[in-house]
């Protein structure tokens, strides 16, 4: 799967700071045919992208109290696909009027030895999965609709099961810091998706 582009503007020199918006639920698997077809209809893409991705996800424990956190992710169904690398920051969760989850985003394209380099800085493997799906584009806006599989060995990904009898459903933009009004076009556009699925701006701490 292909990442969003870094950036929408050209870059003149250093660089811009990416911001993720993002909203979050879930459709059991029973209701995905009438979500997917919901989306045909509000999509730009008609019929939508599909992948299967691995991810990796790598930690870093130092002096702070909590480590430091990258995603190895690479692409199953497309040969020469590159890996890609991703950092998401702490969430924002201060603004309640702001429609969405806002977290610092970096997300670039690799060579294959990636996870060699992670592991010689001295960072270890947390956990892994294999996630399917299918991926749906409305302008800047990106939604993705996709099952996670454990792999019950490590390392081999064609020993999975599913995590869960539903789909997570991410509805998410990748923009430069300051564009809040993204969120609230994430917010019409996801009230247009109810009751099929409720999409919430969710604190990942709340989680744990």
């Amino acid at each position: 799967m292909e990442a969003p582009p870094v950036t929408m503007m050209p870059v003149t020199g250093g660089t811009i700071n990416m911001m993720e918006y993002l909203l979050q639920g879930s459709v059991l698997d029973h209701s995905l045919e009438s979500l997917i077809h919901r989306l045909r209809g509000l999509c730009d893409n008609m019929e939508p992208e599909t992948f299967l991705d691995h991810e990796m996800v790598f930690l870093l424990k130092g002096q702070q109290a909590s480590p430091f956190v990258l995603r190895a992710r690479r692409s199953m169904d497309r040969a020469g696909a590159p890996w890609h690398l991703r950092y998401l920051g702490q969430p924002e969760m201060g603004d309640k009027n702001r429609h969405a989850l806002v977290r610092n985003c970096v997300d670039i394209a690799t060579s294959e030895n990636l996870t060699d380099f992670l592991m010689e800085m001295g960072f270890r493997m947390d956990h892994e999965f294999v996630a399917k799906g299918h991926l749906f584009r409305k302008g800047i806006m990106k939604i993705m609709v996709y099952k996670i599989f454990r792999i019950l060995v490590p390392g081999n990904t064609d020993s999975t099961e599913a995590l869960s009898l539903s789909y997570l459903v991410e509805l998410s933009v990748v923009a430069p810091a300051g564009q809040d009004v993204v969120s609230d076009d994430m917010k019409n556009f996801a009230e247009q998706l109810k009751p099929l699925v409720h999409l919430e701006k969710i604190d990942p701490k709340r989680l744990m």
